[in-house]
């Protein structure tokens, strides 16, 4: 399967067994970044949203441990660690807004 990876030129996340932990963890805390934009756009709703997205980013980041990650070489470029964070944070938020959860406000 691995072959199969390299060959469509996708990053090979499943090589090695290391990399398996961090990958669970990493599916858990997106998994609950939801429950975090809900929590943060219930504790801070008339910030902006840059605020609120600060506060998911950060609540999400330590969730993960990020500076555990980067020390044990599990994540090797942070900025595109954290970037790639902020768009998943993004489409939820986009995904809730669009939804009737957004009618509840």
């Amino acid at each position: 399967m691995n072959e199969e990876w390299a060959a469509l030129g996708l990053p090979l996340l499943i090589a090695e067994e290391k990399g398996m932990g961090f990958l669970a963890t990493l599916l858990k805390g997106i998994a609950f970044v939801p429950a975090v934009v809900h929590g943060i756009e219930a504790l801070f709703g008339g910030k902006s949203g840059s605020d609120k997205k600060a506060a998911a980013l950060s609540f999400v980041s330590a969730a993960l441990n990020i500076g555990e990650a980067v020390t044990n070489r599990d994540i090797v470029d942070e900025g595109k660690f954290n970037d790639g964070l902020s768009k998943v944070i993004d489409g939820v938020v986009q995904c809730l807004n669009a939804s009737a959860w957004a009618t509840g406000k």
